[in-house]
């Protein structure tokens, strides 16, 4: 389980995996099924988008978020 968490912290997690994990989340899965599911998906490679880590990456924005005083204008 150690190594699944350590991937989805490192990792982008593939599409069909998220999927999964929120239809799992939605249904009110309990945490040790939950558990089970992610260590299946890992198992069979499908949990997350591994890439090699010599290959250098530019830091990239995700996601930002602009904040404004409501009584204050442009």
């Amino acid at each position: 389980m150690n190594r699944a968490l350590d991937e989805m912290f490192r990792f982008p997690l593939r599409q069909s995996a998220t999927d999964t994990l929120n239809r799992q989340l939605r249904s009110g899965v309990d945490n040790g099924r939950l558990a089970e599911i992610v260590l299946d998906l890992r198992d069979g490679d499908r949990l997350c988008v591994v890439q090699e880590e010599a290959e250098e990456q530019e830091p990239r924005i995700i996601c930002s978020m602009g904040l404004a005083d409501p009584g204050k204008e442009g």
